[in-house]
């Protein structure tokens, strides 16, 4: 099969098709080097273009300021769930979990393995549908930090502005949103992210981490799990995820170059998830839409069908169309639509007309 269909899936997910072109063309030699990226030394002079190049368009992207780091490790989001916890909460202090969905409640199963933990705030009573509001927060002035996960991909919720965390340091699992649209990074202790939604294949983890977190970060901590060690050594402590970070800088190149930065692409989101969630409501019902409206997702749509029957039969003929990967999470059920920066316009038309079709057919 050489014809490309549409990716819904949440992660690993879409790629820009200029990215995976750009790839292809070098795969055997990258210019200049006569070696592939998969071959190249870690050490060279030619990754190492490639990692701070890489570093570099994050930053402009972003605006991220000159007291942070940025860190390209290995893991996915899933070991930052015990990294957070194991560098920045000491054996004396607490930390404070917003939780919105099942990582936010992964996240704070394994933080709770390291040290003392509280539940600031959640919204599991109401099946995850919404965020919190902020005067739902009980929040710990002395708190060793303020953890949330601003886009929850199973159940389809999206902050639309950070928690005030006040002075204490606001850590963010940004993974599913990453590089989705503006972000004021200086309001951040510490932000982390898969790459395999937005920024790149599986993988590579991006950390981003102010210098005063930083030094928090205590001695003794094995060297591999330490991110200070980590920074210091320019996240080349060990073997990176070298083809994998490539990828990343070319993804960030693309948005830069070929999208014109954060604000497009956020513009793009906007119109892609606007056109999918109007035909969801306009379906007098019968798709039904899981998050409230003020608290919808950019990046993963969710809606069910009105029959568990009916969405096995929904799942099989869009995936017979082309439309792939649109089965809900096994533990929500339902239908997902990740859209993700890469994810093309046409795409979401596409499933849009399926829909109504499949509605019209079996209503």
């Amino acid at each position: 099969m050489t014809e490309r269909i549409f990716n819904f899936s949440a992660g690993p997910a879409v790629l820009p098709l200029p990215v995976l072109e750009e790839a292809q063309r070098n795969l055997l030699a990258l210019p200049g080097v006569g070696m592939s990226v998969l071959e190249v030394s870690h050490r060279s002079a030619a990754f190492e273009e490639v990692i701070h190049n890489a570093e570099a368009d994050l930053r402009s992207l972003l605006n991220v300021p000159e007291n942070y780091k940025v860190l390209f490790l290995q893991g996915g989001a899933s070991l930052q769930f015990t990294m957070v916890p194991m560098n920045l909460l000491p054996k004396e202090s607490s930390a404070d979990y917003i939780l919105t969905g099942s990582w936010g409640q992964g996240a704070i199963k394994e933080a709770r393995k390291l040290g003392t933990v509280r539940e600031a705030g959640s919204t599991a009573e109401g099946n995850f549908r919404r965020v919190t509001h902020q005067d739902e927060l009980i929040l710990d002035p002395h708190a060793a930090y303020v953890h949330y996960t601003s886009n929850e991909t199973i159940f389809g919720v999206e902050f639309q502005s950070e928690p005030d965390a006040g002075d204490v340091p606001l850590v963010c699992d940004m993974s599913s949103n990453f590089i989705s649209r503006p972000v004021d990074v200086s309001q951040y202790g510490l932000i982390y992210a898969g790459a395999q939604k937005n920024a790149g294949p599986a993988g590579a983890t991006i950390v981003i981490v102010r210098d005063d977190v930083l030094a928090r970060v205590p001695k003794g901590l094995p060297a591999m799990l330490d991110y200070r060690n980590l920074a210091e050594k320019e996240s080349m402590y060990n073997t990176p995820p070298c083809f994998a970070i490539y990828i990343c800088g070319l993804v960030f190149k693309w948005l830069r170059n070929d999208i014109g930065g954060l604000e497009k692409i956020y513009a793009l989101n906007q119109e892609k998830a606007k056109i999918l969630y109007d035909a969801i409501d306009a379906s007098d019902g019968y798709y039904q839409g899981h998050s409230e409206p003020q608290c919808r997702s950019l990046m993963n749509v969710t809606f069910r069908l009105p029959s568990e029957e009916l969405e096995k039969k929904f799942a099989k003929e869009a995936t017979a169309a082309g439309l792939d990967g649109l089965k809900g999470h096994r533990s929500v059920g339902g239908m997902r639509a990740s859209i993700y920066n890469a994810f093309p316009r046409e795409g979401v038309v596409r499933l849009v007309e399926f829909m109504k079709d499949f509605a019209e057919k079996n209503g």
